[in-house]
């Protein structure tokens, strides 16, 4: 059994980055290797935004990343920097800087890159989409 990391730099729209992820994500923890974390960085953040709103007749990233961290107890951690630089807030980082509202879902972790260095010494292998 593998340990994976998983970066995902790319947004859930407008890039195969974030599906390619996922699938890669449900093809090893079906194999019964783990995922121990999935790092969202650059665009990637924008896989967590709750107010997405695909056509019916897509995918909806957002939804199908929450329900494999339900489904696989793997925790979501986004870049806090590149998060706010995109205006992807969690309701604490709206707080903290005076916005109305708030955008990420709160099942994704807000997280520094330290988050992404502890998860490559735990995993086996770093892959990035």
């Amino acid at each position: 059994m593998n340990k994976f990391i998983v970066q995902v730099n790319g947004p859930a729209y407008g890039s195969t980055a974030s599906i390619r992820a996922l699938k890669f994500c449900q093809a090893a923890t079906s194999a019964g290797h783990q995922v121990i974390k999935v790092f969202f960085y650059q665009d990637g953040v924008q896989n967590s935004n709750s107010l997405h709103c695909p056509s019916s007749d897509e995918m909806n990233l957002h939804q199908l990343w929450v329900k494999f961290s339900h489904s696989q107890q793997v925790p979501l951690i986004n870049c806090v920097s590149a998060a706010l630089r995109r205006g992807v807030l969690s309701e604490q980082d709206a707080v903290e800087n005076n916005k109305p509202q708030w955008n990420s879902d709160s099942i994704f972790t807000m997280g520094g890159l330290g988050e992404l260095v502890s998860g490559i010494e735990h995993a086996d292998r770093l892959v990035c989409f």
